[in-house]
């Protein structure tokens, strides 16, 4: 869901990223991310956690860019680090920025057009990968961050002082005694499921595909097991972990069943995976960073391989909001 962009090259020679990560075996290995930068709420990393300094290119579409959508929505920073929606269709020139799509806006910070400048910015060398989520410094005019991992713990805890409520404040998504577990789940969640729907999707060998798509199930009927014993990943506590499977999850049934043909099961098919996810849907503020709008026409207008015709599909029908009755493994 990038472009990587080099500045020797020409329009017509930048890619989607994933178009150039597919190996010769047909198996697509996504790229590291590049700006690993800090922000820290004493500033000893050099970034300090201030408000209004900061701000983030995402796309509404995007799963990566979706968690630090919600954790900035769950920690109450909406008016701290503001934002600016991309374009939901990715051309062969990348990101772009547009006032004419509901929610897209133009780019009023650097007064770009496409997010591959916003690179060019911080470092005119770069070639590598354009992505989203980017997190900006107004202030020192560079990406601080490109690791969506990596900004939903700074907001997690550096900007805990403009936290709105002492509730938001409290929250802890990386709590120190959950660290291994969460980790541990990260860990085969990322490369099985997060990681595993575009495996599948992007893979342009029966092989690669049948692989992928194997290690997908398998990691999702996992989650169902521990899901049929705990109201969350680690338990009782809603944690970065679930924050990370839920955006892979919200988006299965709308676009990975049927444009990545990860259609042996659908979401709504498992009894308590389903439930768990409308319960983070139903979590105040959750649902509205979540838009069918842009992740359809998103992948099914910008991916022209695997849909040539950019038809978007009329459904599914899911209803995100029906009682979801996970309190009940509280007890």
């Amino acid at each position: 869901m990038s472009t990587p962009q080099n500045s020797a090259t020409s329009d017509a020679d930048i890619k989607q990223s994933w178009k150039t990560s597919v190996t010769n075996k047909g198996e697509f290995v996504r790229k590291p991310s590049a700006f690993r930068d800090s922000i820290t709420a004493d500033g000893s990393s050099g970034f300090k956690a201030e408000a209004g300094r900061y701000h983030l290119y995402v796309s509404l579409a995007c799963p990566w860019a979706h968690r630090v959508l919600i954790v900035r929505r769950l920690k109450g920073l909406q008016d701290v680090i503001s934002h600016t929606v991309v374009d939901w269709l990715l051309t062969e020139k990348g990101w772009n920025f547009t006032d004419q799509k509901p929610k897209c806006s133009l780019d009023t910070v650097n007064n770009c057009q496409y997010l591959r400048e916003i690179y060019a910015l911080a470092n005119p060398a770069y070639g590598g990968n354009i992505t989203v989520p980017c997190l900006w410094d107004k202030q020192k005019r560079t990406i601080v961050n490109n690791e969506s991992s990596e900004i939903i713990r700074m907001f997690n805890t550096e900007f805990n002082e403009f936290c709105k409520t002492p509730e938001q404040r409290a929250l802890n998504l990386y709590p120190e005694d959950l660290r291994g577990e969460i980790d541990q789940l990260n860990a085969w969640i990322y490369p099985e499921i997060n990681n595993g729907v575009y495996k599948s999707g992007f893979a342009q060998s029966q092989e690669a595909y049948d692989a992928a798509v194997r290690v997908l199930f398998s990691a999702l009927d996992k989650v169902e097991s521990v899901l049929s014993k705990k109201r969350y990943l680690t338990g009782s506590r809603f944690t970065e972990a679930d924050v990370r499977l839920f955006t892979t999850l919200v988006r299965f049934d709308m676009v990975y069943v049927g444009h990545f043909k990860c259609n042996k099961k659908r979401i709504i098919d498992y009894p308590n995976i389903w439930p768990y996810v409308r319960e983070i849907y139903q979590m105040p503020g959750v649902a509205d960073t979540v838009d069918p709008q842009h992740i359809m026409c998103h992948y099914q207008q910008s991916h022209k391989t695997i849909n040539p015709f950019g038809i978007v599909a009329i459904g599914p029908d899911l209803d995100f909001t029906q009682p979801h009755g996970r309190e009940k493994m509280a007890a």
